[in-house]
């Protein structure tokens, strides 16, 4: 959350590879797929025919019709007019399965209809970092965290010599400083947040985080020692913050044996940083919709970045300004996460991050454009999303340090989104 400066700009827009439906062959190319149902789930090159159109599937969707959802920044890509609702005798029929007998995903399938994957959340919330660190931001206890905070991310989990695996305890440095603070003292502040109705997340990850999930034997205990902290200190879910790369496969893997072992409510969520999320060839953006229907939400780090390309593709815009924060969070919003699931990530306080920081008031403005088409900069989306989830910062510390300006100034404004 830390990192220093990266410049980039834009990558190629590129579309997920799983697949639910089989493929017709070339010689079947003018046969209509199985008909689009609006309660199946599609994945990446899942196929459907609505109206005598074939459509591909890009991402992760259910119900969202072909017919008015596809395009360059859509789920569904047209495939051309198609001459039957059912598939000609050469090749045979069995060659395109119908929607009621998917061949088996590589992954485990998601429940119809999906999860939301909210974590009874508020519907729009604000995430801040609490750091189980010292450095030169206020130390405070769990229990200490302002109450206008809904989500907290415990930063950080610690990597172990077992690929995969990772632990928690308080570090020794911060309980120095806090004049004595336990592994035991944290858990009751997880169950006192819990009485206040909060939600606590562990974070892995971070900018010197080294842990590596790249096997499935790694994603195994991966999703093991997860679990394992799940039921040691009561932890609502867990927060992806591996800002030295991420494996989609394989991470994607722990996080549905995760919930899968521990519950529908299991709050998971990600942190990448800018330029992870601007092309959909990315692992991040592929791990976000690879699990897009178990994903409670994307709070990118919408700084230490530079300048970018957002979503109009032919402008770059410079951290630190409201065009910033719109044109970049609307790649996400216009290439396959609902509304609810993105959320924008800004630092609490100048000394916070390397660049980036902008007036609390700046979200604000940015929240407002995206929700309503209001307080835009010259930047307009194509669109409005009144479900944009929220913001986060980096971090709650960082923020009591500079006054609470941060939670006070946002936390307020997101009662007032549609």
């Amino acid at each position: 959350m830390r990192r220093p400066a990266i410049l980039a700009l834009a990558a190629v827009l590129a579309a997920g590879a799983t697949t639910v439906y089989l493929a017709s062959s070339a010689s079947a190319a003018a046969a209509c797929y199985p008909t689009w149902s609006s309660s199946a789930v599609y994945v990446g090159g899942g196929q459907a025919s609505y109206q005598g159109v074939n459509y591909q599937a890009k991402w992760w969707t259910q119900n969202e019709n072909p017919a008015t959802h596809s395009g360059q920044w859509d789920v569904w890509a047209n495939q051309g007019a198609c001459g039957g609702t059912t598939p000609p005798t050469t090749p045979p029929p069995t060659t395109t399965r119908p929607p009621t007998t998917p061949p088996p995903p590589t992954t485990p399938p998601p429940t119809t209809p999906p999860p939301t994957g909210n974590g009874q959340l508020p519907k729009h919330f604000l995430t801040g970092y609490w750091q189980n660190f010292d450095n030169p931001a206020q130390e405070i206890r769990l229990r200490d965290v302002p109450a206008n905070y809904d989500l907290i991310a415990v930063a950080f989990a610690d990597a172990t010599s077992t690929p995969g695996t990772v632990s928690f305890n308080i570090d020794a440095g911060l309980s120095a400083s806090l004049g004595g603070y336990t592994n035991a003292d944290f858990r009751n502040d997880v169950a006192t947040l819990h009485s206040r109705g909060k939600k606590v997340v562990i974070s892995v990850g971070g900018e010197r985080g080294t842990i590596s999930v790249a096997s499935s034997g790694a994603a195994t205990n991966f999703a093991n020692s997860i679990i394992n902290l799940i039921g040691a200190y009561g932890f609502d879910g867990v927060d992806i913050d591996l800002e030295n790369g991420v494996n989609a496969t394989y991470m994607g893997q722990a996080l549905r044996d995760i919930r899968n072992r521990t519950s529908p409510n299991l709050i998971i969520t990600m942190a990448p940083q800018t330029i992870d999320m601007q092309s959909t060839g990315g692992q991040y953006f592929q791990l976000a919709l690879n699990i897009k229907d178990i994903l409670t939400v994307v709070h990118t780090q919408f700084y230490n970045s530079g300048s970018m390309l957002g979503c109009d593709n032919n402008a770059a815009y410079s951290q630190g300004s409201v065009n910033f924060l719109v044109a970049l969070a609307c790649i996400q919003l216009e290439n396959g996460l609902r509304p609810d699931q993105v959320s924008l990530g800004l630092p609490a306080a100048p000394s916070a991050a390397g660049g980036g920081y902008v007036n609390p008031s700046v979200v604000n403005q940015a929240l407002d454009c995206l929700a309503r088409g209001t307080s835009c900069g010259s930047f307009k989306p194509p669109r409005t999303y009144p479900g944009i989830r929220g913001a986060m910062t980096w971090s709650i510390n960082w923020d009591v340090t500079n006054g609470n300006g941060f939670a006070n100034t946002i936390h307020p404004h997101l009662s007032t989104l549609p």
